[in-house]
């Protein structure tokens, strides 16, 4: 999922690094200048990055709902279905790096054979507290699970075929340049101390973020918000990201990965956007109903009632446009 396409490879080698490298970012935007205006918190309130990022509800009033009226409700089934399939990815990821330690350079294909021996159904169903998983989800993150090993072998072959004097951490970091699941303490930008960033990329430090759904433009939020974060943490500049797009056509998996640089255009909307978040929930400001609601909506009955959301369910779109 994250390991860039040959395509992706080539741009990011002849146009997306030395962009990178070259991007010129006022000091008040950097992650480092969490101390002073406008990075610094306006507003004694902690949020977590999705709070700041998700746009799903155009008015925030899922936010509202949920921090201000402490209104709890059950996750929607895309999101639980989300959740499991970033599970399947982590969790390969985490056991392909520690298997290749275990076997080391000589044993690597028995590293390989160990992960073709995946439990799914019993990951998905201890992170999601559930007993009953659609078949649909299952095989979802079956082809999830079988894309990563081929293209996992397919990196240990390249890497020793280009370098076949690795040793045992060398091919590691080689062929798994990334971390996943990483925690980040955002609290001096006002931020959750425990974000949990999806996946950083070693090698010029690229953010990366996994959506199971449609494009929208505020998905780079998500990677601005790490990138600030992560900049307030080590003082070093992070201008990349990169939102990794998992859809399945039937039973195909499709991926699509919008590499961007993180500037200060982005930046900025990341700043106004947490700004006006803090002050919904610091002042208890209700923001009023959308125009549109959309059917998976988690709040909807909050916001319209029983009677009428079950109306409107079978008349709204899947998610907002």
């Amino acid at each position: 999922m994250y390991w860039p396409a040959d395509a992706d490879r080539k741009r990011l080698i002849k146009e997306l690094l030395p962009e990178s490298r070259a991007l010129r970012v006022e000091e008040r935007l950097r992650g480092w200048h969490w101390y002073e205006p406008p990075l610094k918190p306006p507003f004694d309130v902690t949020l977590a990055n999705y709070e700041v990022t998700n746009r799903y509800c155009p008015t925030s009033r899922d936010l509202y709902l949920r921090r201000v009226q402490r209104v709890s409700v059950r996750p929607s089934d895309a999101m639980l279905e989300g959740a499991a399939l970033h599970a399947t990815v982590a969790r390969f990821i985490q056991s392909a790096r520690r298997l290749l330690y275990i076997h080391g350079v000589p044993g690597w294909g028995q590293a390989v054979r160990e992960l073709q021996e995946s439990n799914l159904e019993s990951l998905i169903r201890t992170r999601l507290d559930v007993v009953d998983i659609p078949p649909a989800l299952i095989a979802q993150a079956q082809a999830i699970w079988g894309y990563m090993l081929v293209h996992f072998q397919a990196r240990i072959q390249e890497a020793l075929a280009a370098q076949p004097y690795l040793d045992d951490d060398g091919l590691v970091q080689t062929v798994l340049p990334f971390s996943v699941e990483q925690r980040l303490d955002g609290s001096l930008l006002g931020l959750s101390r425990r974000l949990t960033c999806d996946a950083l990329r070693s090698v010029e430090t690229v953010i990366l973020d996994l959506k199971f759904g449609e494009k929208r433009d505020f998905h780079r939020l998500g990677t601005t918000g790490y990138a600030l974060v992560l900049e307030s943490i080590s003082e070093y500049p992070v201008n990349m990201g990169c939102v990794v797009y998992a859809r399945f056509v039937g039973r195909q998996l499709s991926l699509e990965r919008d590499y961007h640089l993180i500037d200060e255009e982005l930046r900025q909307w990341f700043i106004e956007a947490r700004d006006e978040r803090m002050r919904m929930i610091f002042d208890e400001i209700d923001p009023g109903l959308p125009q549109q609601c959309y059917r998976s909506c988690p709040y909807l009955r909050e916001c319209h009632g029983e009677e009428r959301a079950t109306v409107l369910a079978s008349m709204l779109p899947e998610i907002a446009s």
